[in-house]
């Protein structure tokens, strides 16, 4: 299992995004978005993700240009960083200034 306890930080910046209402997440709300007019400036995906998912995900942020980060932690630890039950495979910034701090806190902990 990838180590979950380094992305604290992270899934902190995480939350307030979904606090504030700019965060999406899942798969399929995240492709829907990347096509439309307000594209997410960052997407993170779960560890955990099937080959499927994380092949979906892949390509459309390459297609629209969208820097896709996969992360060391389960979808269930993500899920409950957003605030959802369950499993979230995936969830994208929407606002420049909470996409900064998420990168910010990647850059720290992942060493990016």
């Amino acid at each position: 299992m990838p180590d979950e306890r380094g992305a604290e930080r992270t899934m902190k910046a995480l939350g307030l995004c979904a606090k504030a209402g700019r965060l999406i997440c899942g798969t399929a709300l995240i492709c829907e978005a990347l096509r439309g007019r307000h594209k997410p400036l960052l997407v993170l995906e779960a560890a955990d993700n099937s080959e499927n998912t994380a092949k979906r995900l892949r390509d459309r942020c390459n297609f629209y240009g969208v820097p896709l980060v996969r992360l060391r932690v389960s979808g269930e630890l993500l899920a409950g960083a957003v605030g959802r039950t369950g499993r979230v495979a995936a969830a994208a910034v929407t606002d420049a200034q909470l996409c900064r701090l998420v990168q910010g806190t990647l850059e720290q902990e992942h060493n990016l």
